[in-house]
């Protein structure tokens, strides 16, 4: 009696239990794929504004030993170490209303670092910076 209803029952999957499987498989690895596009996304802004950051730090303090004279609204490129990078420099006078005494002697200093293709990635830094009237000796 056992031997003859193991012959009849059917082995192995219907299409249609095939079909949703190979659906559900489809879904979750359309769902993995997306994190992992995205994942690597985030993984390159991280690393540019990790580098853009220290790169600004550096040239903000190569702009605060120059003298007021010295100053001026400049660009270029971190040179072959850091290709793709760039940099833009604005400085602008701060004046502030009522202090007429110190036209001139605050300035604003913009630093903008981008990256990428059509300058993808872009990391803003601003400075203020006073120069203080200079004493005869």
């Amino acid at each position: 009696m056992l031997i003859s209803r193991m012959k009849n029952k059917p082995q192995g999957f219907t299409l249609l239990e095939v079909m949703i499987a190979v659906a559900v498989l489809a879904i979750a690895l359309s769902a993995v794929l997306g994190l992992q596009s995205r994942s690597l996304t985030l993984a390159a802004e991280s690393r540019f504004h990790t580098t853009a950051a220290l790169l600004a730090q550096g040239k903000m303090a190569e702009t605060a030993g120059a003298g007021m004279g010295n100053l001026v609204s400049d660009s270029g490129d971190f040179g072959d170490v850091f290709s793709g990078y760039a940099w833009r420099l604005s400085v602008q006078n701060a004046d502030l209303p009522g202090l007429e005494k110190m036209k001139g002697r605050l300035k604003r200093i913009d630093l903008e670092v981008t990256s990428g293709e059509g300058e993808l990635y872009s990391y803003d830094l601003r400075l203020y910076r006073f120069f203080p009237l200079e004493t005869k000796k």
